[in-house]
């Protein structure tokens, strides 16, 4: 038996050369229907000099790849000139698709990962989002990740003045906002943008002479700072990305905090607070649990270290008598070994890999979509047959996943299932960037926790508490929203942002 220390850093070392995913028992529809998917990831680089912004990008928004996998994209700035480039696909696919990499080579470049979350799957909707001037010139590029509550008005207040929309997103909001107001200067523009504007949002972006990023001001998605050099900076959803380009870690931009550079002072960046009186901390919970990679840091936390605490604590709340622990691969796997940890029952990799699939199966029939997980996932039989399991999920959506898992393990020859989910039981729907089902849809919302345990047909069932996601945490700066229904801004209107 491997000790846990062993099995954290293979754990964690795979998703230096591997996308990371979440829960690899989800077939691909299921990821759209079974799980809250993350809405997208943003990168964005400045230096004073020429880097080479066509690698450099590519390999910050693959480290990003889990954040959204429909679509990618993005903008450099070179000789004072932006190019943009977006297409449906991952990463490493859209970039193939470059014939010239010189071109996509500056000294500035933002680029994003994307899920559907507001606005449908065109490519009109694939970012980053730019604007041109009469000369038919990008004046300035955004990649956004988040969700705008109040989208649906400021859209009609600024077509009723005339401005022409050519997507069906909300973060064309946020362009045309600062677009419109490009005469109070970059940062009174974007200063007057998010004066009107509400919800969550962290925005890159760039003109042609000038980078920027900012944050809404309860800073609900993240945004974390680096630098390769005195002269040269990163921005990203998550730490990883700094990693994959040689950045170091410097800090997380703020609620309510806008950086910039200044044509006049190459190489500086400049920082102001937009409203210190408005800006308070509350960083999505929800990133901890599931949707950030394992190896990232958030607000100086560590997303790993919090997943092995929420296994640790979840056997205090609810010890159980068994023989051995499984995580779901990969985001239950920290979980698992905490709870081993904590237990003293040996954790085992028993839901083997292979590495060698890819997503892009298309199969007619519901039992053929069945059989693809089982070539994703398979048991190890002879760890499991006869014994008492813990199984260690992030979470519980609809309960479709987690009821095929039980159903994979009793086929197994399990004697008894004891399921545990690490994160609390979700009653409502994220309006603030995440893409959840709707209440109707989500078990927890509709069943409680003894009904929910018979239909999945286990022995015991529980879920973290949100008080001690708290505990874990550190602290309730956060939000909590689809665990409680209280949300640190009004949620809007329950409707289609734009018909």
């Amino acid at each position: 038996m491997k000790s846990l220390d062993i099995h954290k850093s293979e754990y964690l070392k795979q998703f230096e050369t591997q996308t990371y995913g979440r829960n690899l028992f989800r077939t691909q529809e299921e990821e759209r229907l079974d799980a809250p998917n993350e809405e997208c990831g943003i990168f964005g680089m400045y230096s004073d000099n020429d880097l080479d912004t066509f690698s450099l990008s590519q390999f910050g928004l693959f480290a990003l790849q889990h954040r959204g996998q429909e679509a990618c994209g993005i903008s450099v700035l070179k000789d004072g000139k932006i190019t943009n480039m977006k297409d449906e696909g991952l990463v490493l696919d859209v970039y193939k698709e470059i014939q010239d990499p010189e071109t996509f080579m500056g000294n500035s470049a933002i680029g994003h990962t994307r899920y559907t979350t507001a606005g449908d799957k065109k490519k009109y909707n694939f970012q980053p989002f730019f604007a041109k001037n009469e000369y038919d010139q990008i004046i300035l590029s955004i990649a956004h990740n988040g969700n705008l509550t109040n989208a649906k008005e400021l859209k009609q207040e600024l077509e009723a003045e005339g401005v022409v929309f050519r997507a069906t997103s909300d973060s064309e909001v946020i362009l045309r906002l600062i677009q419109k107001n490009l005469d109070l200067g970059l940062r009174g523009a974007i200063k007057a943008t998010m004066e009107k504007i509400e919800g969550a949002y962290s925005v890159v972006g760039m003109t042609r002479n000038k980078f920027f990023a900012f944050r809404d001001f309860n800073g609900i998605r993240p945004l974390v700072l680096g630098a390769i050099n005195e002269n040269s900076y990163v921005v990203a959803s998550e730490s990883v990305a700094l990693d994959a380009v040689g950045a170091q870690y410097v800090r997380d931009i703020l609620p309510g905090e806008i950086i910039y550079t200044n044509e006049n002072e190459p190489g500086k960046l400049h920082s102001i607070m937009v409203d210190e009186a408005k800006a308070k901390q509350r960083i999505c919970s929800f990133e901890y649990i599931y949707f950030a990679r394992p190896d990232s840091s958030l607000e100086n936390i560590n997303v790993y270290e919090i997943r092995e605490k929420s296994g640790e604590k979840i056997w205090e709340q609810a010890p159980v008598e068994a023989d051995v622990v499984i995580g779901v691969p990969d985001s239950g796997v920290p979980a698992a070994i905490g709870f081993s940890k904590a237990s003293g029952i040996p954790f085992r990799p028993v839901l083997i890999k292979n590495r060698y699939i890819g997503r892009s199966f298309i199969v007619p029939t519901q039992e053929m979509r069945e059989r693809v997980v089982n070539l994703k996932l398979n048991p190890i039989i002879s760890e499991i047959k006869d014994k008492r399991v813990v199984i260690i999920d992030d979470s519980i959506v609809r309960g479709t996943t987690s009821k095929r898992l039980v159903k994979i393990l009793k086929d197994a020859g399990v004697k008894e299932i004891h399921f545990r989910s690490v994160s609390p039981p979700i009653i409502a729907p994220c309006y603030l960037g995440i893409d959840t089902p709707s209440k109707d849809d989500l078990i927890s919302a509709n069943m409680t926790t003894e009904q929910l345990r018979d239909y999945l047909g286990v022995d015991s069932l529980e879920f973290l508490s949100t008080e001690n996601l708290k505990v874990i945490l550190g602290s309730a700066n956060h939000c909590f929203g689809c665990f409680t229904e209280e949300y640190p801004v009004g949620k809007g209107e329950e409707v289609e942002l734009f018909n």
